[in-house]
């Protein structure tokens, strides 16, 4: 079913043009580079509108760098992030992978740097890769954070030969910027490794009350499906690291994935994860002393996502269906969402929780996508300093009975109090079945999300219907509707608490174990 959906994409393109139209959008804003409005229409006229801009504009490299070990997708580009300036809204920096492989990661690692809240980028890439004259073959997982005085800080994960085979090399590469990430400075590999161990899946989180200690966590594969998480920091604003060191190893073996700290406004550090120990299920560990010393894990929750797949083809989508993500509130709450299938048992939605108490207790989960009939994947979650509650995410509500297409669409789900929500689409249907196939058709395992005021804006990928440069990323600001309704208001939905039985808990762990194995797979031959 591979081989059918790369063909009709001028006819698909057509088809989503006039799905624009529809919506306000009259034409592909990959293709001309300017802001679309997009509004909910009909019966839902005062819904807030929706400024959509496309981030990036093509590959930046020349057609012969890089090696062709499986396929790349020049000027595809996917899995993006985005931090926003605490000291001036109108300042946004984002990191993406460039020019996705098939068979892992990226050509490199493309950032942007915008002065105007989105409506015009600054675009570079770091020099980990031979294509910005780097030692490395591939690059990808991108993560960036800004520091309290303006430091802008990203990482990324490069390396060189199949993973975990004699001879392979990966570092995880830490680099920042003094000028709102114009110019970086040369790459520090804050951790390397060779042959039978791979660094893998890392964040970086600046400490927001204190601009000299800066954080960055990740997931070190250790060989035969087990992992631990790793963990360094910077205290000199990120001029040199300390040595990486293991936090947490899971005891029974298996491993982790998905680490990503988040500072409370008390300093008490979080850093959540997914083990991948029989079942999935969601861990946060403690530090009260920024990085020094680290609570046992504390377990959450079991997570039971199936990972989200074509309806009528079976092809799947690969997902962000292993990585938690949780964002902290201007009061120390934290809000934790990832995807779960308990709530129908049969395709996955978006659960959130939060806690009070620093992680050590968590509210009973709900779904809070609107429309639980299809399956929705790959959220990211954000606070704005309100508190108002931001759950990004995909799904397959515009999708057709048409096999050659996989519509998706973009949302944003909005909430003061995590119980009444309102829901406002981002970006109008797209076929992600256009989208690089790199173990499922793909667009990233998470994407950006961040606010100025009280607009939300989301950091996103999406395929843009054009065969020479199939993904774009884009950047869109939600206004806040003052007085009016939102396209859908709803309740978020209380997961079931019923037992379910060992096919349920099966088919999690053979998603899990497909995803796991879709990032271990990091092989270029």
């Amino acid at each position: 079913m591979v081989a059918a959906r790369c063909i009709r994409i001028a006819a698909t393109f057509l088809a989503l043009a006039a799905v624009g139209e529809a919506m306000g959008q009259s034409e592909n804003p990959a293709a001309r580079g300017a802001t679309t409005t997009l509004r909910v229409s009909a019966q839902n006229r005062l819904a807030p509108a929706v400024s959509e801009r496309a981030v990036t504009v093509g590959s930046p490299f020349s057609e012969s760098c890089g090696d062709r070990a499986g396929t790349v997708s020049i000027g595809a580009e996917v899995e993006p992030h985005v931090a926003i300036n605490p000291l001036n809204p109108n300042h946004l920096v984002g990191a993406w992978q460039q020019d996705r492989y098939s068979n892992g990661g990226a050509r490199g690692q493309g950032y942007g740097a915008s002065f105007d809240g989105g409506l015009t980028w600054n675009r570079g890439a770091l020099p980990v890769t031979p294509c910005t004259g780097g030692e490395y073959a591939r690059a990808t997982d991108p993560w960036v954070t800004f520091a309290p005085d303006g430091t802008v800080h990203q990482i990324t994960l490069a390396f060189s030969g199949e993973s975990s085979a004699p001879g392979s090399v990966n570092a995880m590469m830490a680099s920042r910027s003094l000028d709102g990430g114009i110019t970086w400075s040369v790459p520090i590999a804050i951790a390397r490794d060779t042959d039978t161990l791979f660094n893998d899946k890392e964040t970086i989180t600046a400490d927001p009350l204190d601009a000299r200690f800066v954080y960055a966590v990740w997931d070190r594969l250790l060989g035969g499906n087990n992992s631990a998480t790793i963990f360094s920091r910077s205290t000199d604003a990120g001029v040199s690291w300390e040595p990486a060191r293991a936090l947490y190893a899971p005891p029974q073996g298996g491993g982790t994935i998905g680490n990503l700290i988040r500072v409370l406004p008390s300093g008490t550090m979080v850093n959540v994860f997914m083990q991948l120990s029989g079942p999935p299920a969601i861990y946060v560990m403690r530090s009260t002393d920024r990085g020094v010393s680290w609570s046992a894990p504390n377990r959450v929750i079991a997570a039971g996502a199936r990972g989200a797949v074509d309806p009528e083809t079976g092809d799947f989508i690969r997902d962000g269906s292993i990585i938690p993500e949780m964002a902290v509130g201007p009061d120390g709450t934290l809000h934790l969402v990832w995807q779960d299938a308990r709530f129908t048992q049969l395709r996955d939605a978006i659960a959130y929780s939060r806690s009070t108490d620093a992680g050590l207790t968590w509210s009973a989960p709900v779904r809070v996508n609107a429309e639980p009939g299809v399956v929705a994947f790959t959220p990211q979650v954000h606070v704005r300093a309100d508190g108002m509650i931001g759950v990004t995410y995909y799904d397959l509500r515009s999708n057709t009975v048409d096999p050659a297409t996989l519509l998706t669409d973009y949302w944003l789900a909005r909430s003061a109090d995590g119980v009444s929500w309102e829901e406002t689409r981002v970006s109008a249907p797209f076929d992600i079945s256009t989208a690089p196939f790199a173990g499922g058709w793909f667009v990233g395992d998470y994407t950006g999300l961040v606010s100025a005021g009280t607009t939300f804006i989301a950091f996103y990928a999406k395929t843009t219907g054009i065969a020479s440069n199939a993904t774009d990323v884009f950047a869109a600001r939600i206004e806040q509707a003052t007085g009016a309704l939102d396209a859908k208001a709803y309740r978020a939905a209380p997961m079931p608490q019923e037992e379910l039985g060992e096919s349920f808990w099966d088919a999690v762990s053979a998603n899990a174990a497909r995803a796991f194995e879709r990032r271990y797979s990091k092989v270029p031959r």
